[in-house]
């Protein structure tokens, strides 16, 4: 359960970080929610075909639900693989503010 936990704290900060500047989700809602659907059940489903190969294997450990959602395939792995999207998404619309408010700046800079 503690797996979990921390799963969902870390997703309240990317919720809390989009939210005051407008990164991703508050940005542009509908596109947000379509990219961070569509990323998640990419990984689910790569994660599928990895268990399915043999090269992931699902361990007990008392730190997590114990809750399965397929073979070999533990709930807090979907609750990760959406953080990992939206951390990803909110590091990209980041970075091409910065950039874009640095190049602004440059041009700025340059007329006067």
């Amino acid at each position: 359960m503690t797996y979990l936990l921390v799963l969902l704290v870390v997703i309240g900060c990317m919720v809390l970080l989009d939210a005051r500047w407008k990164l991703f989700v508050f940005a542009r809602p509908v596109a947000a929610v379509a990219v961070l659907l569509v990323g998640t059940a990419f990984f689910l489903i790569w994660d599928v075909a990895a268990i399915a190969a043999g090269i992931f294997l699902h361990r007990d450990s008392p730190l997590m639900t114990g809750i399965m959602i397929g073979d070999q395939l533990p709930l807090e792995e979907a609750f990760f693989l959406f953080f990992l999207c939206y951390q990803t998404m909110i590091l990209f619309t980041g970075a091409q503010r910065v950039l874009h408010r640095r190049k602004s700046l440059a041009k700025a800079g340059e007329r006067t």
